[in-house]
């Protein structure tokens, strides 16, 4: 049977006190719209359009190609929001799912089980319910004592007798498409709200005669839905939960689940161990038999195998194998590291390129650098890439050895197998094999104290 879903994404989302619409906030590093579209993509539906309305331009331009979207303005419940996709679906007489776009938790299991069950007892729509202890605000489902669904009552709509009923409805439905349009068209607005309500289709069908059904899902929590900060860090809370269980039941150690944040697409190697307080973020790649952390923060970087990261700071760079970084590095945008590259404590690197390995141990900062392999750095040595209007290159060759204190003042090149003396400050190219030294000379002045005696100050 053909299948398509509509994905209601219009609300603005006043709770959430936001420019940004609801549905682009993030979770674990992505919009939570994103999962609800990966969801329904593995759960095999391909025809999906989602109902915009608040910066519509907005969330249209984050999504993939494969989604269409309709404009619904004004919002004016959720019947009126599905009817807009009226123009993409008029015809479709499969399945359509509907599902809210701030439920980035439901699963793809979930997701078929529902489609799987309305189609084997060829209802005409059906709902997927919740049993919730505290039911709050969802509208309660109310059924016969047969069990048979009579209607969905919106929680400011209900009745003292409806509002104890623990089964809600979790806002996500499976309809026939076959007359799904017209019988839209005759909901009314009789409520507190002067809203269209996809619950009121419910309760038309049921009069009409025609099979409407309920199914519970097996994990609430799944229904879990997005309206202010607060639940974002709850939903986010679950997410990150399932990640980092993913990641371990692949084989990777995460020493304290509670305090490591790794975001949804981060790829990380068996044997490797993440240490607390370290976060991982955006498309980052880490290695097998690595260590990260503790407080490390990664942010769209390729890490090698068997490296090792402590209390760092790395964005937009690539790790090469078995390098050894930190602690209290910060590598900035733009750096390629290769293998057995050793970055010390208080190191700044800056669209900088290390050989094969490499040092730069401690207290220096290498900006717009090019480096061979078999390089020592220094402490305190530093590039001066910049002369306040423009960035300048520093090349340093193979095997050079580099005393504390030097600075290079750019454009330089350091040729290989060079000595630069310490404190010095290098201003023109040094050849191959040469000792450079770029220092005043020592002048000792014997006999000579800057005090003054208590006599010759008058005391």
């Amino acid at each position: 049977m053909q299948r398509a879903a509509v994905i209601l994404a219009a609300g603005k989302g006043t709770r959430m006190k936001s420019e940004l619409p609801k549905v682009l906030h993030k979770v674990c590093g992505r919009p939570m719209l994103d999962y609800v579209i990966e969801a329904l993509n593995n759960a095999g539906i391909e025809n999906i359009v989602i109902v915009v309305g608040h910066r519509g331009d907005m969330v249209a331009e984050n999504l993939p190609v494969t989604v269409s979207t309709v404009n619904q303005h004004p919002q004016l419940g959720t019947a009126h929001a599905l009817l807009q996709t009226k123009e993409k679906l008029e015809g479709f007489n499969g399945s359509v799912l509907v599902v809210g776009g701030d439920t980035p938790l439901i699963t793809p299991s979930s997701l078929k089980n529902l489609l799987e069950y309305h189609e084997n007892i060829k209802a005409k729509a059906t709902v997927l319910t919740a049993d919730l202890a505290e039911p709050g605000n969802y509208g309660r489902v109310i059924r016969e004592s047969t069990g048979k669904v009579l209607k969905i009552v919106e929680q400011r709509d209900a009745g003292q007798e409806e509002l104890a009923v623990s089964e809600i409805n979790t806002g996500i439905y499976t309809f026939s498409g076959e007359g799904l349009f017209d019988a839209l068209l005759e909901i009314k607005n009789n409520n507190a709200q002067k809203e269209y309500y996809l619950t009121d289709l419910i309760e038309k069908y049921v009069k009409a005669g025609l099979p409407v059904a309920a199914t519970k899902i097996k994990d609430p929590g799944e229904i879990l839905g997005i309206n202010d900060r607060c639940q974002l860090a709850e939903v986010e809370s679950i997410m990150r939960r399932r990640i980092l269980t993913d990641l371990m039941l692949s084989g990777v150690t995460v020493v304290d689940p509670k305090n490591t944040f790794v975001d949804r697409g981060v790829e990380i190697g068996q044997d490797t161990t993440i240490l607390p307080f370290t976060i991982v973020e955006g498309k980052s790649y880490v290695g097998p038999n690595c260590t990260i952390g503790p407080g490390t923060h990664l942010l769209d970087v390729q890490v090698g195998a068997g490296a090792l990261i402590k209390n760092s700071i790395i964005m937009e760079s690539t790790i090469g194998d078995n390098c050894n970084i930190g602690p209290f590095a910060y590598i900035r945008p733009g750096c390629v590291l290769e293998q057995g590259v050793k970055v010390g404590d208080f190191v700044e690197l800056k669209k900088a390129k290390i050989g094969v390995k490499s040092k730069v141990p401690h207290l220096s900062y290498i900006g717009d650098t090019t480096m061979g392999s078999g390089v020592n750095i220094g402490a305190g040595t530093i590039t001066c890439n910049y002369d306040g209007v423009n960035k300048w290159t520093t090349v340093i060759g193979n095997g050079a050895f580099v005393g504390s204190n030097t600075n290079f003042v750019a454009p330089v090149e350091i040729g290989e197998s060079t000595v630069i003396g310490a404190g010095s400050t290098i201003t023109e190219n040094v050849p191959d094999n040469a000792l450079s030294v770029a220092r005043g000379r020592q002048k000792n002045i014997e006999g000579y104290t800057g005090k003054k005696s208590t006599k010759e100050k008058g005391l």
